[in-house]
């Protein structure tokens, strides 16, 4: 707690209206935001490294995100880093009945459903929710990633018996919705609008492929991404070593470079 107190000491400074930080003084929930949200790609970014170093830093950095906003709370009168960390507490042993009382879990799976059943009593019972705004489907984030969003959509629908059972049922809906994306472009009177809405069906079955087999998607994707530029570095690397221009080299020979990176 000693460290947690220094930093709390530490932003209360940058803040100070006399002799705090000139950029810190101007920043306001809005501003400080995208911060947040970049610190929090930092971290998904070192574990995707397994860089435990830098991860340790990230961390860090992210942790500071809520102390900054718990200061700017503070000042309006709203709430503080105490209040922040006493909510979490609550909402934790609130929805861990299993753990903190007599409720009985009997796998991860079966938490999961009650999580998310208790997440919603918690919304039926706040002032600020109607009745419109209480089904299975609502309070997920829209700021949200697509592809997070997608797979929290739809494990949140599974939750109510709205999913399949049998994985060949989840590929098959995938050569579906490929042989909709493949119809639409071979179509005579080509619509991108069209093109596009099938794309998004083709992307949002393999979403759920994924998550049937409790595989993350956007870290799956992520790694995809480290993927690609880890070949496609080392097709540049290799064009070069052959005095090669990368915009002269011809498709033949970048393709024959990506699989001798593949097989590396």
């Amino acid at each position: 707690m000693e460290h947690i107190d220094k930093l709390l000491e530490i932003m209360k400074s940058l803040r100070d209206p006399e002799n705090g930080c000139p950029w810190d003084l101007e920043q306001n929930f809005s501003t400080i935001a995208p911060y947040t949200l970049e610190e929090a790609y930092e971290v998904a970014d070192a574990i995707t490294r397994d860089d435990m170093n830098n991860l340790c830093s990230e961390l860090g950095d992210l942790l500071f995100q809520v102390v900054y906003h718990s200061q700017l709370a503070d000042e309006l009168g709203l709430f503080n880093f105490y209040d922040v960390t006493l909510r979490i507490n609550e909402k934790l042993i609130r929805r861990h009945p299993h753990v903190f009382g007599e409720s009985k879990i009997t796998d991860a799976k079966a938490q999961s459903i009650a999580w998310d059943r208790i997440k919603r009593e918690e919304k039926s019972e706040s002032k600020h929710v109607t009745n419109q705004d209480n089904g299975v489907l609502d309070g997920i984030n829209k700021a949200m990633p697509a592809l997070a969003r997608a797979q929290k959509l739809q494990t949140r629908a599974a939750t109510v018996g709205f999913d399949w059972n049998d994985i060949q049922a989840v590929l098959d809906k995938i050569k579906e919705e490929l042989d909709e994306v493949e119809t639409e472009i071979n179509s005579d009177f080509r619509n991108i609008k069209k093109i596009e809405d099938e794309i998004g069906d083709l992307i949002f079955s393999c979403v759920n492929l994924a998550r049937h087999f409790q595989i993350d998607s956007e870290s799956a994707l992520r790694k995809t991404n480290k993927k690609f530029e880890k070949r496609f570095a080392f097709i540049e690397s290799s064009l070069a070593e052959q005095g090669i221009d990368l915009n002269e080299a011809t498709l033949d020979i970048m393709d024959q470079l990506w699989n001798e990176a593949k097989n590396k």
